[in-house]
């Protein structure tokens, strides 16, 4: 393992998580030192249980009335979702080996993330969250995700897909804060004679465009890095609406479609997003950002953990292995909980900086499409 800390002279204003009590409960319930022994012993931790207990876990987050035998089975049920990741991943990748036009990588949802989530949707059942295993696939062009998409939708394999096919199609109908993509949740199936344990978890697959990715990171951005939260439609109204212009003229300029500001004129769209950018400044803000530089001239391994602490400084460590990567993400969480720590891991170096840029503060990519965009729009006016 080698770790690189972000100096002190590069720290810019990254909102850290602050833990919440149902959190504190699961972390501090003993759960993931058991995980952590039964990794090392290479033994089975306990199963779960039932949707249900999984479900009672969940309320008693919400209640901050988490026990340690809730606090073992919940720890179980996510590091599952592991095997299911690892199922999908190799199923694309064997798709994709042959496309030179789609990257593929994988995350496991973070334990204050699921906290979070669940605070957010007071009504939604643990069991049912379907985005606790993931994988993203991103394309140069819409049609290659669809025509990739639908090779996935004929394979032959027991997993099943829980959604209609246009249910989560949000480059067909894009959501009032601009995103665009689509994603399938599947139900794992073992194939026959092997381990059942993780029969009926669930697992997002999302398909974004480069242009729709660069966008989805810039929010990401913006949400970590300020007090306002675009993503999850939260905070300053006028950020919500600046990403809601940009998408639009993302969609214009680089894929002929449109977004949620369909009834504006190009004109009309640049005229209001440079007010409100000279009102809430976020392109500089995303123009100024430095660390990227920072990560990608030390990253070297494919197996990496980033670490934003209370105090604002990044750590990076890097591995050569899952298992112990994952080892190491255990022993991180347990001991900073109010850290926002991420395991990532993709089958290249380059395509975990490329799938996962909103953990890297890379916006190039969305900065270079947006102004090349609105170079594109201004020439047809």
């Amino acid at each position: 393992m080698t770790a690189h800390v972000w100096p002190p002279t590069l720290q810019i204003g990254v909102c850290a998580f602050v833990a919440n009590d149902g959190l504190r409960q699961w972390i501090e319930s003993g759960s993931i030192e058991a995980v952590v022994e039964a990794m090392a012993k290479k033994i089975s931790f306990p199963h779960w249980g039932s949707k249900g207990a999984v479900n009672r876990a969940g309320d008693a987050i919400r209640n901050k009335t988490l026990t340690p035998a809730q606090a073992g089975g919940l720890e179980s049920w996510r590091i599952a979702h592991r095997d299911v990741i690892h199922t999908f991943e190799a199923m694309l990748r064997a798709r994709a080996k042959n496309h030179a036009d789609v990257q593929v990588a994988q995350r496991l949802k973070r334990r204050s993330t699921i906290t979070d989530k669940l605070r957010r949707y007071p009504s939604m059942q643990l069991s049912r969250m379907d985005d606790v295993a993931g994988c993203r696939l991103i394309f140069t062009n819409e049609q290659a995700l669809h025509d990739f998409r639908s090779k996935v939708h004929q394979a032959k394999f027991k997993h099943v897909l829980k959604n209609a096919k246009d249910k989560y199609d949000y480059i067909k109908s894009p959501t009032d804060r601009g995103y665009r993509g689509i994603h399938d949740v599947y139900e794992y199936k073992a194939r026959r004679g092997k381990s059942t344990k993780c029969d009926g978890l669930l697992i997002e697959i999302q398909y974004r465009t480069t242009a729709q990715h660069a966008w989805a990171t810039a929010v990401e951005v913006v949400t970590q890095m300020t007090e306002n939260e675009p993503k999850f439609d939260r905070g300053d109204r006028r950020h919500i609406r600046l990403f809601c212009l940009a998408s639009e003229i993302l969609s214009r300029a680089h894929e002929g479609a449109h977004s949620c500001v369909s009834d504006l004129s190009n004109e009309e769209l640049f005229s209001e997003f440079d007010k409100l950018d000279g009102e809430i400044n976020v392109l500089d803000m995303l123009i100024g950002l430095a660390i990227h530089e920072w990560i990608g001239n030390r990253v070297e391994s494919d197996q990496i953990i980033l670490q934003i602490t209370k105090g604002k400084e990044f750590k990076l460590y890097q591995f050569d292995l899952e298992l112990e990567a994952s080892h190491k993400l255990l022993e991180l969480e347990k001991a900073f909980p109010e850290d926002d720590i991420v395991l990532v891991g993709a089958r290249s170096v380059e395509e975990v900086v490329s799938a996962f840029r909103n953990y890297f503060n890379d916006v190039r990519e969305f900065m270079n499409l947006f102004v090349a965009a609105r170079k594109m729009l201004a020439a047809k006016e």
